[in-house]
């Protein structure tokens, strides 16, 4: 395990049913763990911003998603459920028993279904900018027209880059907020064959997955939209809150769709909120006398 990228942040290849998953882990080793997994397009580096906040309070855990980062590339169809099962594999190698997931876009889906299938995993969940419903007309035809293209280029081309930007930046990005458009340029680090599959299996391939939402019961969930977030819009992100009995929802202004990047303190804020809320976690028994 080498030291990397941040001081005190470490990082591992973890085996799953998804493959070698690259996680960074850092802060305080004790505290409460929170795991980050990122937007499509992304790798678990989109959180700087929220490492160095959480860090100092909590044990922080950056996933590279699969096919994107250090993780292994991607060549397959995969779901929700997949990816579910694979962050418990992390978990058990992390020896995390609980943890509250944070996610953006992919993340956050996966956020919204995690208490679903794993309810004694998760101490709590919080979605950024993410939807339970299937993808519209215009998103199949553009995201599959997109997977095509880069499926057939080795090097990510800078068509992705000009589609990640009009899915990524709203309006303020785009007037006020130029290191973060520059910040956009990693994408141009990707896998291209890597994003088309994840492209086709978590954008194109998605189910509509509100009555697995309403199952969850115990696990306190928050659910953050973007004002000006035109990939999944605040009526789509309300609609997967609503979904969720215990769900809270939240709306960002002048924010898109990358927002846990681009607009990190009232993201932070709005997590830090939602923290303070939950129940604290039990006491560890108290050693007999001998």
């Amino acid at each position: 395990m080498t030291t990397t990228w941040l001081d005190g942040v470490t990082e591992r290849l973890v085996p799953t049913s998804l493959g070698l998953i690259n996680v960074r882990e850092g802060g305080k080793a004790d505290g409460p763990a929170l795991i980050f997994w990122p937007s499509l397009m992304m790798d678990g580096t989109m959180w700087r911003h929220q490492y160095e906040h959480f860090s100092p309070t909590h044990r922080v855990v950056l996933v590279d998603s699969p096919g994107h980062g250090k993780s292994d590339a991607l060549r397959r169809i995969i779901d929700l459920e997949q990816c579910a099962d694979a962050l418990v594999e992390v978990q058990d190698a992390l020896g995390i028993d609980k943890a509250v997931l944070i996610g953006n876009s992919w993340g956050g889906m996966l956020a919204g279904v995690f208490p679903a299938y794993h309810p004694d995993r998760s101490a709590g969940t919080v979605g950024i900018n993410c939807t339970a419903s299937l993808p519209t007309t215009f998103e199949s035809i553009w995201a599959t027209a997109l997977a095509g293209y880069l499926s057939l280029n080795s090097k990510m081309p800078q068509l992705a880059l000009k589609a990640a930007r009009g899915a990524f930046a709203g309006p303020t990005a785009e007037a006020e907020r130029p290191e973060f458009l520059e910040f956009l340029e990693f994408v141009l680090t990707n896998d291209p064959k890597s994003v088309a599959w994840a492209l086709r299996s978590i954008l194109i391939g998605r189910r509509d997955e509100h009555r697995l939402l309403a199952t969850i019961k115990d696990v306190p969930v928050l659910v953050i939209a973007g004002e000006e977030d035109s990939q999944f819009p605040v009526h789509a992100v309300r609609r997967m809150a609503d979904a969720i009995p215990t769900a809270t929802f939240k709306v960002l202004l002048r924010t898109g769709h990358l927002a846990a990047r681009e607009n990190p303190q009232a993201v932070n804020a709005e997590i830090d909120a939602f923290l303070a809320e939950l129940p604290a976690p039990p006491a560890p028994p108290a050693l007999e006398r001998i």
